[in-house]
Protein backbone atom coordinates (compact mmCIF):
# COMPACT_ATOMS: atom_id res chain seq x y z
CA UNK A 1 0.00 0.00 0.00
CA UNK A 2 2.82 2.37 0.98
CA UNK A 3 4.73 1.76 -2.26
CA UNK A 4 1.56 2.28 -4.29
CA UNK A 5 0.93 5.56 -2.50
CA UNK A 6 4.56 6.61 -3.05
CA UNK A 7 4.38 5.79 -6.76
CA UNK A 8 1.14 7.73 -7.15
CA UNK A 9 2.59 10.70 -5.27
CA UNK A 10 5.74 10.75 -7.41
CA UNK A 11 3.62 10.49 -10.57
CA UNK A 12 1.43 13.37 -9.45
CA UNK A 13 4.44 15.52 -8.66
CA UNK A 14 5.99 14.72 -12.02
CA UNK A 15 2.85 15.68 -13.90
CA UNK A 16 2.51 18.83 -11.80
CA UNK A 17 6.08 19.81 -12.70
CA UNK A 18 5.42 19.19 -16.37
CA UNK A 19 2.22 21.19 -16.20
CA UNK A 20 3.98 24.08 -14.47
CA UNK A 21 6.78 24.03 -17.05
CA UNK A 22 4.21 24.01 -19.86
CA UNK A 23 2.26 26.96 -18.51
CA UNK A 24 5.49 28.77 -17.66
CA UNK A 25 6.65 28.24 -21.26
CA UNK A 26 3.29 29.47 -22.55
CA UNK A 27 3.51 32.59 -20.37
CA UNK A 28 7.06 33.24 -21.61
CA UNK A 29 5.99 32.82 -25.22
CA UNK A 30 3.06 35.21 -24.71
CA UNK A 31 5.46 37.82 -23.28
CA UNK A 32 7.90 37.38 -26.15
CA UNK A 33 9.36 39.66 -27.38
CA UNK A 34 9.89 41.97 -24.41
CA UNK A 35 13.15 43.49 -25.67
CA UNK A 36 14.93 44.12 -29.01
CA UNK A 37 15.79 41.13 -31.20
CA UNK A 38 19.12 40.71 -32.94
CA UNK A 39 19.40 39.35 -36.49
CA UNK A 40 22.97 38.10 -36.97
CA UNK A 41 23.98 38.26 -40.65
CA UNK A 42 27.21 36.51 -41.75
CA UNK A 43 27.88 38.84 -44.69
CA UNK A 44 28.46 42.53 -45.24
CA UNK A 45 25.86 45.25 -45.62
CA UNK A 46 24.60 45.28 -49.20
CA UNK A 47 24.94 41.53 -49.66
CA UNK A 48 21.79 39.63 -50.69
CA UNK A 49 21.47 38.00 -47.28
CA UNK A 50 21.79 41.37 -45.58
CA UNK A 51 19.23 43.00 -47.89
CA UNK A 52 16.67 40.25 -47.25
CA UNK A 53 17.34 40.35 -43.49
CA UNK A 54 16.81 44.11 -43.34
CA UNK A 55 13.71 43.98 -45.52
CA UNK A 56 12.03 41.32 -43.37
CA UNK A 57 13.28 42.77 -40.07
CA UNK A 58 11.66 46.11 -40.81
CA UNK A 59 8.20 44.55 -41.24
CA UNK A 60 8.59 42.00 -38.41
CA UNK A 61 9.77 44.65 -35.96
CA UNK A 62 6.72 46.82 -36.60
CA UNK A 63 4.37 43.85 -36.22
CA UNK A 64 6.03 42.54 -33.04
CA UNK A 65 6.38 45.97 -31.45
CA UNK A 66 10.14 45.62 -30.97
CA UNK A 67 13.25 46.88 -32.67
CA UNK A 68 15.14 44.27 -34.70
CA UNK A 69 18.84 45.11 -34.89
CA UNK A 70 21.05 43.83 -37.72
CA UNK A 71 24.45 42.58 -36.55
CA UNK A 72 26.83 41.87 -39.45
CA UNK A 73 29.36 39.28 -38.22
CA UNK A 74 31.68 38.59 -41.14
CA UNK A 75 34.25 35.88 -41.64
CA UNK A 76 34.95 32.22 -42.37
CA UNK A 77 32.07 31.78 -44.81
CA UNK A 78 29.46 32.58 -42.19
CA UNK A 79 30.73 30.12 -39.60
CA UNK A 80 31.71 32.87 -37.13
CA UNK A 81 28.14 34.17 -37.10
CA UNK A 82 26.65 30.67 -36.97
CA UNK A 83 28.88 29.67 -34.05
CA UNK A 84 27.92 32.82 -32.18
CA UNK A 85 24.22 32.08 -32.54
CA UNK A 86 24.61 28.37 -31.76
CA UNK A 87 26.24 29.29 -28.43
CA UNK A 88 23.85 32.13 -27.59
CA UNK A 89 20.95 32.06 -25.16
CA UNK A 90 18.14 30.01 -26.72
CA UNK A 91 15.46 32.59 -26.06
CA UNK A 92 14.54 33.89 -29.51
CA UNK A 93 16.43 37.16 -29.14
CA UNK A 94 19.42 36.10 -31.24
CA UNK A 95 18.48 34.91 -34.72
CA UNK A 96 20.83 33.84 -37.52
CA UNK A 97 19.82 34.99 -41.00
CA UNK A 98 22.02 32.89 -43.25
CA UNK A 99 22.14 31.72 -46.84
CA UNK A 100 22.54 28.32 -48.49
CA UNK A 101 26.25 28.55 -47.68
CA UNK A 102 25.18 27.37 -44.20
CA UNK A 103 24.80 23.86 -45.62
CA UNK A 104 28.09 23.98 -47.52
CA UNK A 105 30.06 24.87 -44.39
CA UNK A 106 29.15 21.57 -42.75
CA UNK A 107 31.39 19.80 -45.28
CA UNK A 108 33.95 22.52 -45.97
CA UNK A 109 35.08 23.38 -42.44
CA UNK A 110 36.33 20.39 -40.38
CA UNK A 111 36.18 22.22 -37.02
CA UNK A 112 33.10 24.42 -36.97
CA UNK A 113 32.74 24.55 -33.21
CA UNK A 114 29.05 23.68 -33.57
CA UNK A 115 26.92 20.95 -35.12
CA UNK A 116 24.87 22.35 -38.00
CA UNK A 117 21.95 19.97 -37.46
CA UNK A 118 22.06 19.42 -33.69
CA UNK A 119 22.90 22.87 -32.34
CA UNK A 120 20.77 24.97 -34.68
CA UNK A 121 17.20 24.68 -35.93
CA UNK A 122 15.46 26.34 -38.84
CA UNK A 123 12.60 28.79 -38.35
CA UNK A 124 11.75 29.27 -42.03
CA UNK A 125 13.30 30.06 -45.36
CA UNK A 126 12.66 33.67 -46.38
CA UNK A 127 13.65 34.08 -50.01
CA UNK A 128 14.96 32.27 -53.08
CA UNK A 129 17.34 34.36 -55.15
CA UNK A 130 18.88 33.58 -58.54
CA UNK A 131 22.61 34.08 -58.85
CA UNK A 132 23.63 35.83 -62.03
CA UNK A 133 26.94 35.26 -63.83
CA UNK A 134 28.35 38.76 -64.24
CA UNK A 135 31.49 40.17 -65.90
CA UNK A 136 32.94 43.56 -66.68
CA UNK A 137 31.41 44.65 -70.04
CA UNK A 138 34.90 45.56 -71.18
CA UNK A 139 35.89 41.87 -71.21
CA UNK A 140 33.90 41.57 -74.42
CA UNK A 141 32.03 38.39 -73.45
CA UNK A 142 28.36 38.53 -74.41
CA UNK A 143 27.46 34.94 -73.57
CA UNK A 144 28.34 32.22 -71.09
CA UNK A 145 29.77 30.13 -73.93
CA UNK A 146 32.15 32.93 -74.94
CA UNK A 147 33.49 33.15 -71.39
CA UNK A 148 34.03 29.39 -71.20
CA UNK A 149 35.77 29.32 -74.59
CA UNK A 150 38.11 32.15 -73.54
CA UNK A 151 39.06 30.41 -70.29
CA UNK A 152 39.62 27.07 -71.99
CA UNK A 153 41.91 28.75 -74.52
CA UNK A 154 44.17 29.99 -71.68
CA UNK A 155 43.64 27.66 -68.71
CA UNK A 156 44.85 28.86 -65.32
CA UNK A 157 45.13 32.51 -66.34
CA UNK A 158 41.66 33.67 -65.25
CA UNK A 159 40.06 34.09 -61.82
CA UNK A 160 36.59 34.28 -60.33
CA UNK A 161 35.30 36.07 -57.23
CA UNK A 162 33.02 34.87 -54.47
CA UNK A 163 31.46 36.41 -51.35
CA UNK A 164 33.70 34.14 -49.28
CA UNK A 165 34.81 30.54 -48.93
CA UNK A 166 31.71 28.53 -48.10
CA UNK A 167 29.23 31.12 -49.37
CA UNK A 168 26.44 30.24 -51.77
CA UNK A 169 28.21 32.27 -54.46
CA UNK A 170 31.29 30.07 -53.98
CA UNK A 171 29.29 26.85 -54.29
CA UNK A 172 27.59 28.14 -57.43
CA UNK A 173 30.96 29.01 -58.95
CA UNK A 174 32.28 25.52 -58.23
CA UNK A 175 29.23 23.90 -59.83
CA UNK A 176 29.87 26.08 -62.89
CA UNK A 177 33.57 25.17 -62.92
CA UNK A 178 32.86 21.44 -62.67
CA UNK A 179 30.13 21.50 -65.33
CA UNK A 180 32.13 23.58 -67.80
CA UNK A 181 35.48 21.86 -67.20
CA UNK A 182 37.40 25.12 -66.89
CA UNK A 183 40.56 25.84 -64.89
CA UNK A 184 40.60 29.16 -63.00
CA UNK A 185 41.62 30.64 -59.64
CA UNK A 186 39.10 31.29 -56.87
CA UNK A 187 39.39 34.70 -55.14
CA UNK A 188 37.18 34.94 -52.02
CA UNK A 189 36.03 38.21 -50.41
CA UNK A 190 34.16 39.04 -47.20
CA UNK A 191 30.94 39.84 -49.01
CA UNK A 192 29.16 40.45 -52.29
CA UNK A 193 29.84 44.23 -52.55
CA UNK A 194 33.62 43.73 -52.46
CA UNK A 195 33.43 40.93 -55.01
CA UNK A 196 31.30 42.97 -57.40
CA UNK A 197 33.56 46.01 -57.01
CA UNK A 198 36.56 43.99 -58.14
CA UNK A 199 34.69 42.48 -61.09
CA UNK A 200 33.64 45.98 -62.15
CA UNK A 201 37.25 47.10 -61.74
CA UNK A 202 38.44 44.20 -63.89
CA UNK A 203 40.77 42.53 -61.38
CA UNK A 204 38.40 39.52 -61.22
CA UNK A 205 36.96 37.99 -64.35
CA UNK A 206 33.55 36.80 -63.23
CA UNK A 207 31.26 36.37 -60.24
CA UNK A 208 28.01 34.54 -59.54
CA UNK A 209 26.36 37.51 -57.85
CA UNK A 210 23.02 37.28 -56.04
CA UNK A 211 20.56 39.07 -58.30
CA UNK A 212 19.26 41.13 -55.37
CA UNK A 213 22.65 42.84 -55.15
CA UNK A 214 23.68 42.88 -58.81
CA UNK A 215 20.48 44.04 -60.52
CA UNK A 216 21.03 47.83 -60.18
CA UNK A 217 24.59 47.51 -61.52
CA UNK A 218 23.41 45.40 -64.45
CA UNK A 219 20.74 47.98 -65.30
CA UNK A 220 23.35 50.77 -65.08
CA UNK A 221 25.61 48.91 -67.52
CA UNK A 222 28.42 48.46 -65.01
CA UNK A 223 28.06 44.67 -65.14
CA UNK A 224 27.24 42.37 -68.05
CA UNK A 225 24.89 39.48 -67.19
CA UNK A 226 25.66 36.25 -69.07
CA UNK A 227 23.30 33.74 -67.42
CA UNK A 228 21.20 33.09 -64.32
CA UNK A 229 21.70 30.06 -62.11
CA UNK A 230 18.10 28.95 -61.59
CA UNK A 231 16.11 26.51 -63.71
CA UNK A 232 13.78 29.29 -64.84
CA UNK A 233 14.74 32.72 -66.12
CA UNK A 234 14.56 35.60 -63.66
CA UNK A 235 11.46 37.77 -64.14
CA UNK A 236 13.59 40.91 -63.68
CA UNK A 237 16.08 39.77 -66.37
CA UNK A 238 13.87 37.92 -68.87
CA UNK A 239 16.36 38.43 -71.72
CA UNK A 240 19.17 36.59 -69.87
CA UNK A 241 19.21 32.79 -70.38
CA UNK A 242 19.64 30.26 -67.61
CA UNK A 243 23.01 28.51 -67.36
CA UNK A 244 21.19 25.35 -68.50
CA UNK A 245 19.85 27.08 -71.62
CA UNK A 246 23.34 28.44 -72.24
CA UNK A 247 24.73 24.92 -72.54
CA UNK A 248 25.42 23.43 -69.07
CA UNK A 249 22.68 20.84 -68.37
CA UNK A 250 23.30 20.20 -64.64
CA UNK A 251 24.42 23.67 -63.57
CA UNK A 252 21.32 25.07 -61.85
CA UNK A 253 21.61 26.46 -58.34
CA UNK A 254 19.28 28.53 -56.15
CA UNK A 255 20.55 30.74 -53.36
CA UNK A 256 18.19 30.69 -50.37
CA UNK A 257 18.09 32.89 -47.29
CA UNK A 258 16.56 31.64 -44.05
CA UNK A 259 16.09 32.27 -40.32
CA UNK A 260 17.82 29.92 -37.86
CA UNK A 261 17.94 29.81 -34.04
CA UNK A 262 19.63 27.70 -31.33
CA UNK A 263 18.03 24.25 -31.20
CA UNK A 264 16.94 24.65 -27.55
CA UNK A 265 14.75 27.66 -28.40
CA UNK A 266 11.19 27.02 -27.06
CA UNK A 267 8.83 25.71 -29.73
CA UNK A 268 6.34 28.48 -28.99
CA UNK A 269 9.00 31.13 -29.68
CA UNK A 270 10.06 29.42 -32.93
CA UNK A 271 6.38 29.35 -33.90
CA UNK A 272 5.99 33.06 -33.19
CA UNK A 273 9.05 33.96 -35.26
CA UNK A 274 7.81 31.71 -38.07
CA UNK A 275 4.34 33.28 -38.06
CA UNK A 276 5.73 36.83 -38.00
CA UNK A 277 8.12 36.08 -40.87
CA UNK A 278 5.28 34.66 -42.97
CA UNK A 279 3.10 37.66 -42.14
CA UNK A 280 5.87 40.01 -43.27
CA UNK A 281 6.50 38.12 -46.51
CA UNK A 282 2.78 38.06 -47.30
CA UNK A 283 2.45 41.85 -47.15
CA UNK A 284 2.05 43.71 -50.42
CA UNK A 285 4.91 46.08 -49.56
CA UNK A 286 7.43 43.29 -48.93
CA UNK A 287 6.31 41.37 -52.01
CA UNK A 288 6.90 44.48 -54.11
CA UNK A 289 10.29 45.15 -52.54
CA UNK A 290 11.36 41.53 -53.02
CA UNK A 291 10.20 41.55 -56.65
CA UNK A 292 12.29 44.65 -57.38
CA UNK A 293 15.29 42.78 -55.97
CA UNK A 294 14.65 39.76 -58.16
CA UNK A 295 13.97 37.69 -55.03
CA UNK A 296 10.98 35.41 -54.51
CA UNK A 297 9.42 34.97 -51.05
CA UNK A 298 10.13 31.36 -50.08
CA UNK A 299 8.77 29.83 -46.87
CA UNK A 300 8.87 26.46 -45.13
CA UNK A 301 7.67 25.05 -41.85
CA UNK A 302 10.46 24.56 -39.31
CA UNK A 303 10.56 20.75 -39.68
CA UNK A 304 10.55 21.01 -43.48
CA UNK A 305 13.35 23.58 -43.38
CA UNK A 306 15.49 21.32 -41.19
CA UNK A 307 14.95 18.42 -43.60
CA UNK A 308 15.84 20.73 -46.49
CA UNK A 309 19.07 21.79 -44.77
CA UNK A 310 19.98 18.10 -44.34
CA UNK A 311 19.41 17.51 -48.07
CA UNK A 312 21.45 20.61 -48.93
CA UNK A 313 24.31 19.39 -46.71
CA UNK A 314 24.37 16.05 -48.54
CA UNK A 315 24.36 17.76 -51.95
CA UNK A 316 27.08 20.21 -50.95
CA UNK A 317 29.25 17.37 -49.59
CA UNK A 318 29.26 15.72 -53.00
CA UNK A 319 30.30 18.96 -54.69
CA UNK A 320 33.01 19.64 -52.10
CA UNK A 321 34.45 16.18 -52.76
CA UNK A 322 34.20 16.44 -56.55
CA UNK A 323 35.79 19.89 -56.63
CA UNK A 324 38.41 19.08 -54.01
CA UNK A 325 37.43 22.13 -51.97
CA UNK A 326 39.11 23.06 -48.70
CA UNK A 327 38.68 26.01 -46.39
CA UNK A 328 41.65 28.37 -46.51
Amino acid sequence: MKSTYGFARRTLLAWSALGFAFFQGQAWAQAYPSKPIKFVVPFSAGSATDIVARTVADAMGKSMGQTIVIDNRLGAGGTIAAAMVAKSEADGYTVLVHSSGHALNASLYPNLGYDTLKDLTGVTTLAAIPNVLVVNPGKGWKTQSELIAAVKAKPGTFNYASAGVGSGTHLNAEIFRLQSGIDALHVPYKGTPDAMTNVIGGSNDWFFAPLASALPLIKDGKLQALSVSTKMRASTLPQVPTSIEAGLPASDYTLWVGMIVPSATPAAVVKRLHEEALKALASADIKERMAKLGADPFTMASDAFNAYIKTEIDTAARIVKAAGLKAN
